[in-house]
């Protein structure tokens, strides 16, 4: 996956829209622009760290499939649900926001590998 060309976002995406303009201050405004500026950045990396992941979870799916394993791994979910628990805590982040976020990673990371179980063709079905 490339990334996106910057010309194109920056004409697609209008980082100062507001619903806040003339209603405000223009000091006020451009530092809710900085501030909006960063999230908009970390926003993105966070698009392409997890399409990073799910490529990764994508290789898991095809060795699964390869293999005849289940697309569930309940005591690995348990594990890493547990682990990014602890990591928000430490990251000051609401550690039940965490949680959700992860299981809805999990359900979809779950629902690839099933789909890549369901389309794959391993050597009995060559036979």
């Amino acid at each position: 996956m490339s990334e996106p060309n910057l010309t194109e976002e920056k004409n697609a995406f209008d980082p100062h829209a507001s619903s806040l303009q003339g209603e405000v201050q223009q000091e006020v405004l451009d530092e809710l622009y900085a501030i909006r500026g960063s999230i908009d950045n970390f926003d993105a990396q966070l698009v392409y760290l997890l399409a990073e992941r799910f490529k990764a979870t994508q290789r898991v799916g095809h060795l699964k499939a390869t293999h005849q394993l289940p697309a569930s791994d309940p005591n690995r979910e348990k594990a890493q649900i547990e682990r990014l628990r602890r990591l928000a805590h430490e990251a000051h982040l609401d550690p039940e926001f965490a949680e959700k976020f992860m299981n809805f990673i999990i359900s979809e990371v779950i629902r690839h590998h099933q789909h890549i179980s369901d389309n794959h063709r391993g050597p009995a079905a060559d036979a």
